[in-house]
């Protein structure tokens, strides 16, 4: 679709659709309601209000992530450039793609950038990401694609990749499923390519935690705000009020949770799937966890699913990092 400014054409492909949407949404509710203890995967926190919200989180004091990945990107993309042979840059969960027009400007100053891909679980927000980026870039082939990451296999464009997944969004994937991630992106890399991540390192306590609850509530609102998606879409009756943010460490895992606790016994309504969920006084939620790194473990993670940690990059505070991945016989 040409967005009569003389930008190149954003091609989109649509893999998941409103009703395959609703139906995860639905599977997700129905089985993770039913797991002890309850269970919420993250992606349902991003409609509009949630993207919001968590664009503020991103520019708190206490969140420091997208900070440290931005200094790493503007002292280094051009190193990263250099790491790779690829014509075509691919984001994963794209956002608003801000710290990766970082790399969309190293791959034009080293002549190599053809195609943009841009894909998202959210058809309206990436639509309008994709449109942006072609008036930004008009002689780059821009691509949004809306899907999950079972669905990697089907990015299009003929063109060697490097593959960007910033923001240590990795770090909300559980173990064995970050695991499949890796053994997918492995697969499908070609020779040259390479799988560029953006990963928060484990540190002080007190600080993971910090950046998870701060003190002006923008991430509780974030957090409750799952409620809300669920009482829309589902019709549910959850009351917010009702449950309380909770952030924590876990140093047996070595991520961050983020929960929602009932602060009173109370019974929810799903009427959608006609479905009543019991919560205790005290009884958590989990909405989100986020696993923190360290160097020779994601190493040893890459290596098990047939990738080669390439290069290290890391801010001077030694807070975050970006690895940059490729084939292992690479």
């Amino acid at each position: 679709m040409p967005d009569g400014r003389g930008a190149a054409t954003v091609n989109v492909d649509v893999l998941i659709g409103p009703d395959d949407r609703r139906a995860a949404l639905e599977r997700d509710v129905l089985v993770g309601l039913s797991l002890e203890p309850k269970d919420l995967p993250p992606k349902w926190f991003y409609d509009e209000r949630g993207s919001e919200l968590f664009d503020e989180i991103t520019r708190l004091p206490e969140y420091y992530l997208t900070d440290r990945e931005r200094e790493i990107l503007s002292c280094h993309a051009d190193e990263i450039v250099a790491s790779v042979h690829a014509d075509t840059l691919v984001e994963l969960g794209s956002g608003t793609s801000e710290k990766t027009r970082l790399l969309i400007d190293a791959m034009m100053r080293a002549g190599t950038l053809k195609r943009l891909v841009v894909f998202d679980y959210s058809e309206e927000f990436l639509r309008s990401a994709a449109v942006q980026l072609a008036r930004e870039y008009p002689s780059v082939d821009v691509h949004a694609v809306v899907g999950d990451f079972e669905q990697l296999d089907r990015l299009p464009g003929t063109g060697t990749r490097l593959i960007a997944f910033l923001g240590s969004t990795i770090g909300n994937l559980p173990p064995a499923v970050r695991a499949a991630f890796l053994s997918r992106v492995a697969r499908d890399l070609r020779r040259d390519a390479g799988l560029l991540l953006g990963l928060d390192l484990v540190k002080e306590v007190s600080r993971l935690e910090a950046a998870y609850n701060d003190p002006a509530g923008v991430t509780a609102a974030f957090n409750r705000n799952v409620l809300d998606v669920l009482n829309r879409e589902l019709h549910a009756d959850f009351d917010p009020a009702g449950f309380e943010h909770v952030a924590r460490w876990d140093p047996d895992r070595e991520w961050v949770e983020m929960l929602l606790r009932s602060v009173r016994d109370q019974r929810v309504r799903i009427r959608d799937l006609d479905l009543d969920i019991e919560f205790a006084a005290g009884e958590e939620m989990r909405t989100e966890i986020s696993s923190k790194f360290r160097r020779e473990v994601m190493e040893r993670e890459l290596e098990t699913a047939g990738l080669r940690l390439r290069r290290w990059w890391t801010d001077p505070q030694g807070d975050f990092a970006l690895a940059l991945a490729v084939r292992a016989e690479a």
